[in-house]
Parts: C-alpha cells; sequence; structure tokens
C-alpha cells in the first residue's frame, strides 16, 4: 500500500531501479545449487524420497505439512502453552501424536535461553522423531541477523541485510551467511527463514525497513542470492520471503491485510526479479506473504490463499519446484477470511505446502485432515506436496538421519575471534556518513557523552567501545553534553517517522553547544527528524560490531565506506533529501 509518491519506489530516481547494472558488486563465481555435506542428488535422492513416502501413512503426510512451535526448554518439559496450542503437554507429544514435518525455534517459546539448551532442544526433538518412527525433523529459525536475531551469546551479532546493501559486498554477504549457517548448524539448526528478497521501496514500511538488502532489485537479488548459495553450500536450508514481495506496504501483516497496488509491470520490475533470481540459485524454499497484490489476483485474498498468485506465478510462471511455506498462521492478515481450521486448506489449494505456526495446531491438523477426507484435497495434491518436503530434508542428509549435535560443546563454536572480525569489517564498510561536521576525528582523552535511544546495554557496550580507543566515555541525558567534546546522540525508530522523545533529546544536546553526532541505530530515515548536527551516520544496525565501528570512526581509525541503499525523503514527504547512493565517506 502506498501513500505519498515521494515515500515509495516513484520517488527514488533511476539508480533504484536499474539493477545490477548500476550498483557495481564483488565478483562472485557462477550460482550452483549444492546440496548439504552428507546429502543426496539425481535419482538417489528421488528413489530415497518414494520410498520414504510409499511407507507413510495419511496422517504421517498430513502432520509432514506443519511446522509447529514447541513450549519449553526441553521437548520433554510439559506447558501449559502446548496444550492450549497443540492439544498436548510437551514438544516430544507433538512429534509423536500430530507427526510434525519440523519446529520453529524463539526465545518467547523457551527454546534458546542460551546455546547449550538450544542444541539440547533441537537434539531432544530429533530424538524424540526418531523414537516415534518419525521422518527427521526441519528444525528452523528466523536468524536473519540484524534487528530479527534469535541466537544468544555467543552467537556473533552481525548487522542486518540493509548494512549488507550499504556495503555493495557480495564477499561481505557470503561471508555473513557462512558464520550464521555454521553456527545454526552447530546448534542443530536445518533450515534458517531467511534471506528476505523484499524490495524496500517504501520508507513508511513498518515490518521490513532494516530487514531488506534496500530499493534496488537487482542489489536485493544479487546479495539475497549470495547469502542463499552460501547458507546452503553449508548444510542449512535457505527460505527466501516474502513472496510475491513485501516492500512497498505501510500495513504491518501481523496486524493487518496489506494491499500492494504495484502493476503488473512494476511487480516485473521491483519486487519479482529477486525471487526469480533465488529460483534460479536453486532455493530450498520460499515463504508466502500475507498481503493483497489486485494485480496478480483480483479477488482479495491474501497471496498466501491465492492459487493464481502461488501456483500460476510462482509455480508455473517462474518455475519454482522447491517447497511453498506460508508465514506465520497466526498472523492477522491471513485470519481475515476464515477461521483457522479452513485457512492451511485454502493455503494448500492455493499451492502451498508447509503451514508455519498455526495458531490451534490440532484444529489446523483437523482441517487438513477433513479436506483429505472428503477429497478436496486429493491424494496425489496431498502427495506432491509432501515429496516436495521429502526432497528438501533429502537434499540436506536428513532421510540419512539427523544431525549429531553435542550440547556441551555447540558453544565452543559460536562467536569466534575471525567471526568477529568479520562482523567489525562488515560494519565499518556499512557505515554510511550522511552529514559531515568538524568536530571527528576526536583526540585521545576527549570526553563525550553517549545518550538518546539504545538499551542500557547498548549504550554501556558503545561507552566500553569507546574507552577502547581512549576516549573518556560515559552514559548520561541530553542535559551532560554540556561541557564534554562530543555527545553521541542514538536514534532508533522501525518506520520512517523518528519517535518523537528521540527527536528532543538530540536537539536538546545540540542546544547545549556541544557538537553532536547522530548515530542511526536502525532505519537511516532518521537524519531528516533530528535537526541540525555536526555529524550523522547511519549504522543500520545496533550490533556490538556496529557499535564498535562507530567508535573506531570517532577516532578516526575506521572509514565509514558505506552508500545508501535506499533514498531518504524529506521529513514531509514531499522531496527528496538523501538519493540513492548517498555517502561521504
Amino acid at each position: 500500500m502506498t501513500s505519498s509518491p515521494q515515500l515509495t519506489r516513484r520517488g527514488l530516481g533511476a539508480a533504484a531501479v536499474l539493477g545490477a547494472a548500476a550498483v557495481p558488486l564483488a565478483s562472485v563465481a557462477p550460482a550452483v545449487a549444492a546440496p548439504a555435506k552428507g546429502g543426496h542428488h539425481g535419482g538417489d535422492l528421488d528413489t530415497q524420497v518414494e520410498e520414504r513416502l510409499a511407507a507413510m501413512s495419511t496422517e504421517q503426510k498430513i502432520g509432514q505439512l506443519f511446522i509447529a512451535v514447541g513450549y519449553g526448554a526441553t521437548v520433554d518439559e510439559a506447558r501449559e502453552e502446548n496444550t492450549t496450542s497443540a492439544g498436548v503437554a510437551t514438544t516430544a507429544e507433538i512429534i509423536s501424536t500430530h507427526h510434525v514435518g519440523g519446529l520453529i525455534a524463539f526465545a518467547w517459546s523457551g527454546n534458546v535461553d542460551s546455546i547449550e539448551a538450544a542444541a539440547g532442544w533441537t537434539a531432544g526433538a530429533q530424538r524424540a522423531a526418531a523414537e516415534a518412527g518419525e521422518v527427521p525433523l526441519m528444525i528452523g529459525i528466523d536468524e536473519e541477523r540484524g534487528v530479527v536475531k534469535r541466537l544468544p551469546a555467543p552467537a556473533t551479532a552481525l548487522p542486518g541485510a540493509m548494512a549488507l546493501g550499504a556495503s555493495r559486498s557480495e564477499v561481505h554477504a557470503r561471508k555473513a551467511a557462512r558464520i550464521t549457517a555454521d553456527e545454526l548448524a552447530a546448534v542443530g539448526f536445518t533450515q534458517n527463514y531467511a534471506p528476505l528478497c523484499d524490495v524496500n521501496v517504501n520508507a513508511q514500511n513498518p515490518v521490513i525497513g532494516v530487514r531488506s538488502v534496500g530499493a534496488d532489485p537487482g542489489l536485493v537479488a544479487d546479495l539475497a542470492s549470495a547469502q542463499l548459495r552460501e547458507a546452503q553450500k553449508r548444510g542449512i536450508s535457505a527460505t527466501v520471503k516474502h513472496f510475491p514481495g513485501h516492500g512497498d506496504t505501510a500495513t504491518d501483516s501481523h496486524v493487518g491485510l496489506p494491499v500492494i497496488d504495484h502493476s503488473r509491470e512494476e511487480l516485473d520490475e521491483i519486487d519479482l526479479p529477486p525471487f526469480r533470481r533465488a529460483v534460479e540459485d536453486g532455493v530450498d524454499a520460499i515463504m508466502t506473504a500475507h498481503i493483497v497484490v489486485p494485480a496478480l489476483d483480483d479477488s482479495g485474498v491474501p497471496a498466501t490463499l491465492s492459487h493464481p498468485i502461488l501456483t500460476g506465478v510462482l509455480r508455473e510462471e517462474i518455475g519454482f519446484e522447491g517447497v511453498i511455506v506460508t508465514d506465520s498462521l497466526a498472523m492477522e492478515g491471513v485470519r481475515t477470511m476464515f477461521g483457522d481450521d479452513r485457512v492451511p486448506v485454502e493455503a494448500i489449494l492455493a499451492g502451498a505446502d508447509q503451514m508455519l505456526m498455526p495458531p490451534d495446531l490440532a484444529v489446523a491438523i483437523g482441517g487438513v485432515r477433513a479436506a483429505v477426507e472428503s477429497g478436496e484435497i486429493t491424494a496425489e495434491r496431498l502427495d506432491d506436496s509432501v515429496r516436495r518436503i521429502l526432497r528438501q530434508k533429502a537434499r540436506r542428509g536428513l532421510l540419512d538421519g539427523a544431525p549429531e549435535v553435542d550440547p556441551g560443546r555447540a558453544e565452543r563454536k559460536l562467536g569466534g575471534r575471525d567471526a568477529l572480525r568479520a562482523a567489525e569489517r562488515i560494519a565499518g564498510d556499512a557505515a554510511t556518513l550522511l552529514v559531515e561536521g568538524s568536530a571527528l576525528p576526536l583526540r585521545r582523552g576527549a570526553r563525550v557523552v553517549v545518550l538518546g535511544a539504545g538499551s542500557a546495554a547498548v549504550q554501556d557496550a558503545l561507552v566500553a567501545a569507546l574507552e577502547d580507543r581512549g576516549l573518556e566515555a560515559s552514559r548520561g541525558a541530553a542535559a551532560d553534553a554540556a561541557g564534554a567534546d562530543l555527545a553521541v546522540a542514538l536514534t532508533s525508530s522501525s518506520s520512517f517517522v523518528t519517535p518523537a522523545a528521540q527527536v528532543t533529546t538530540v536537539k536538546e544536546a545540540a542546544a547545549t553547544g556541544t557538537p553532536v553526532l547522530h548515530a542511526a541505530l536502525r532505519n537511516p530515515y532518521d537524519v531528516v527528524h533530528v535537526g541540525e548536527v555536526d555529524t550523522s551516520i547511519a549504522l543500520y544496525s545496533d550490533a556490538l560490531c556496529s557499535l564498535r565501528a562507530l567508535a573506531g570512526i570517532v577516532v578516526g581509525r575506521v572509514s565509514p565506506a558505506g552508500r545508501l541503499p535506499v533514498a531518504i525523503p524529506t521529513a514531509d514527504g514531499t522531496g527528496e533529501a538523501f538519493a540513492y547512493g548517498a555517502g561521504l565517506g
């Protein structure tokens, strides 16, 4: 959904929509879709899949279509939430009773309180599947990095997709994907619901923003493809999302049903190219979006439930033969037209293979069972989806058995020195200098006050990074800027409009007469709202690596090399304040 033209792709200028030719990137070898170490391909894989399919009951086949949430730090922990959402007490019972194809982990469901606990949970889940005679599980997680990060420390805290876009580097994209994939594998995960292929052409987008590489379809395609190929080479199934493109909306599909008003020509020019590239490069899975796209289906149903979009465009036109997985079926964007028993049926009839996180697993499975028994979902249609799911598992080696995970040793494989150094290099190359004054670099011993947005932990980490660079640093309020050599004012917004309290803090700090360095920890659009400052830098991230890069910039040891991967409108939305590609570093 669009509002002001200046806040959408129509105000971006030519460079943002010319594709890869407009943006020089590091060279990369030709794409090859590789199976996991120990995986299979070709005829042997097909035989393995067909043998497993023939041995499955109808109930087991239906179960393969679902990715469930299992509450608890261990699979044997009884939780009331499991009873409410799945009708059984433990994650192990979810696996044995409902025959699910996989699980998805979250901190809020208690699965990733620590790396050792997470590894124990994944190992326990695979053990429960084996003991119940079920197919090994796809165990997934949303590890986009940046603002969507699930693994706790000591997992490497990397900046997210828009930081990669600002760096313009496929080398960095591959390195970030390699670190992420290796760390996920060490903890027992087999699928990552990343990277995004959404082209963020709407500054008001409340749900995508810095999760996207940026506003250039070619750049998004290049960097998303680099990440998915690297992940799958390391044995992790990649899942690009959110098809057919969630980048031009001002509505969050978690709470509403967005409408993408692009013409078919705009969809072909902007939204679809990254997904086409992902399919060409052999991506294992594609996640659907709960968005209405009238140019592709004028019925008003979301893409997740649209046969013209999932089957007509994704399967038949683009030629995708892998697994189509829905976005969470607990989101309001997909629950506006049908009951929770009917939504998965409609998704399957539309062309989806796997249902992610239904709000009531037993009800969802019951709805699909009834549709299978009535013939609405034919046996052939059911087998088609299960075959694709089994093929994905076979490609990643799961039909030969679950990966071996040692919970007690998993933590040692995360957050290594090389990974941390790589993260800091990415952060420095992403940092984008938008306003340059005379305050930097600071001399050793200069006094710096850190204020504004960010948690106490984030601000303390920045203080420590500044002190490591030989500065006298402390946290404070705007009034504490008086007498300091520099005030570092942090902002963090999830959409185009910076929260008023953050803007006030920056302006009050500037009013003391102390030079202000404004650092945007999330969306870069904050720069047009904070008033006059000495220096403004877009970091796209509040990860430790980004904070350390900022400290290096303050003392002149790190050069902010990034270029904007989006255009920044004026504060009133009537013009363009910073062009796509801007950056003074």
